[in-house]
């Protein structure tokens, strides 16, 4: 077995007590005379958690940044006619421990919404299927097993193949030995999600219904292509905490409710964020064979065509995504067998469509309420379905009302709902126009909400993510790397390095955690490499 694929140790991924860890800090202070000059490339959530532990620490941080805006993935902005647009649509998950931990040390975990503790499917029709947790108090795994069996998402016979598949899954094992379970986990990364299923019983009919949707949901892609390791991951932590399963998502827009408090944080502690600066060139040394051995800085441009600016810094973090890590690191780097292997991960397209309607959409039962848009319906007052929603029957994943489920930005006076679909797989979508794609979206929207059908569209948006997540499909797992790498003074961060959960928020946000603490571990090691010296 490949060592990498090996979990060294509990990372946390079912300790709770990680969400104490992440708000308390690392509890490390450094002294004066060892402060580092740390540069961190990317102004995501790993960058930003990142530098959040180590100018608590002590150290002095600067961060870089290529957009025009935080937060990266789960970045949003303001277009110029006042509305909120955002890349994807980010759900919190009950077991997102270390963000949540994260949260609440900036003050912003009171931003998060509560939702049912339901997973809803809407299917051609207006048809609904759900996922229902709620068991009068009873939690997992009951709550999960009567919700498996009352759903109306499946018939009887994908109801009992879907039964005797996770019957026999490492989930089972997940009851009494959690780290043993996720061992097990690990170890089919070389299967898709469908292979393994079908192989331990399971039927094309539950996959097609209900995992597919998930899968989509998760991670951009159907259960064809997703590693089991990544599906059963998520399963473990359903089958063992009650929490895990239920959804939160924020009172606006992401921006405003996650990033500004985040930023506000770091600018207490003198970190600078450079927002447009995209870093063009690495400065490091190389040995006689021409392999990096040390890193002393990188320049960075504001645009094409315009003037590079050195930057020298006793430590360099790399938080960036995929693409981000093929772009950044040039040819040299390729002969490390660990920069190397980043070259097998790929990011999944993804295309987010925004729809702004005259009434309501998700009201399914009542048409006077779902045309009445007077008065106020702020604060989650407006009629319809107040969760995340999936759909096995059209080309978005998921989607939400986000003038209900997140008003505080998202909802208008005297206005409806805003969907937000996010269409997946979105290799089809990349050379459609956005009008087509717009269009093509209501047209599906009203398929699944038929008493909608004599609404407008009063407005609409579509953003074009050409890579996204990494895909995380059979026998990539091996190819993630650690946060440390063999140059002492260069580090990773990002949800697709190395760690025990999937590409995520939740993953954004441990890895940064991960790369504070290597760097935090490694302070007295690193003064040898000062820029002074």
């Amino acid at each position: 077995m490949s060592e990498s694929l090996v979990v060294q140790g509990n990372e946390g991924l079912l300790d709770p007590s990680r969400m104490e860890r992440a708000f308390q800090g690392s509890s490390v202070k450094i002294p004066s005379d060892k402060k580092l000059k740390v540069g961190i490339i990317g102004g995501g959530l790993a960058g930003m958690i990142t530098a959040m532990d180590l100018s608590e620490a002590g150290h002095s941080v600067e961060i870089f940044e290529a957009r025009r805006f935080h937060g990266g993935k789960v970045g949003s902005w303001i277009d110029r006619d006042g509305n909120h647009v955002e890349m994807g649509l980010h759900v919190f998950f009950g077991c997102y421990y270390n963000l949540f931990g994260i949260m609440k040390r900036i003050g912003a975990f009171k931003n998060l919404r509560l939702k049912e503790h339901t997973h809803t499917f809407i299917n051609n029709d207006g048809v609904v299927g759900e996922l229902d947790f709620r068991l009068g108090g009873i939690g997992a795994p009951i709550n999960g097993l009567a919700a498996f069996a009352r759903t109306g998402q499946l018939n009887i016979g994908d109801k009992l193949a879907n039964a005797v598949a996770l019957a026999t899954s490492p989930v089972v094992r997940a009851l009494f030995d959690f780290d043993g379970a996720l061992q097990d986990i690990r170890n089919l990364d070389n299967i898709s999600f469908s292979d393994w299923f079908i192989g331990k019983g399971g039927s094309r009919g539950s996959l097609d219904r209900m995992w597919d949707p998930i899968a989509y949901a998760l991670g951009f892609m159907d259960c064809d292509n997703t590693s089991a390791r990544c599906m059963l991951t998520i399963f473990q932590l359903f089958a063992v905490r009650s929490e895990a399963s239920i959804l939160r998502m924020l009172e606006g827009s992401p921006n405003e409710f996650l990033h500004k408090p985040i930023v506000e944080y770091l600018s207490q502690r003198d970190v600078t964020i450079n927002l447009n600066k995209r870093v063009q060139e690495l400065i490091y040394e190389k040995n006689e064979e021409g392999v990096p051995t040390r890193m002393h800085g990188f320049k960075t441009s504001s645009g094409p065509g315009q003037p590079l600016t050195e930057h020298k810094y006793d430590v360099v973090v790399a938080a960036v995504d995929v693409p981000g890590a093929q772009r950044l690191f040039p040819s040299d780097f390729r002969k490390i067998p660990m920069f190397d292997r980043i070259y097998n991960l790929e990011g999944v397209p993804v295309v987010t469509v925004q729809l702004r309607f005259n009434g309501w959409v998700t009201e399914l039962s009542d048409v006077v309420k779902m045309r009445d848009i007077n008065g106020d319906k702020s604060d989650g007052r407006a009629p319809g379905i107040d969760n995340l929603l999936y759909s096995p029957d059209v080309e978005f994943s998921c989607f939400a009302d986000l003038a209900l489920t997140s008003p505080g930005d998202y909802y208008k006076p005297n206005e409806g709902s805003l969907m937000q679909c996010v269409l997946t797989p979105g290799d089809k979508w990349m050379p459609v126009s956005t009008e087509d794609i717009a269009m093509e979206t209501l047209k599906q929207v009203k398929r699944l909400f038929p008493s909608a059908k004599e609404l407008d569209c009063t407005w609409w948006n579509v953003v074009k993510l050409g890579k996204s997540l990494y895909k995380e499909a059979p026998n990539m797992d091996v190819n993630r790397p650690s946060q440390t790498t063999s140059l002492p003074n260069l580090f990773l961060a990002g949800s697709y390095t190395f760690q025990d959960y999937i590409d995520s928020m939740e993953g954004a946000t441990k890895s940064g955690l991960m790369c504070a603490d290597a760097i935090l571990s490694k302070t007295e090691t690193l003064q040898e490499y000062k820029s002074s010296q």
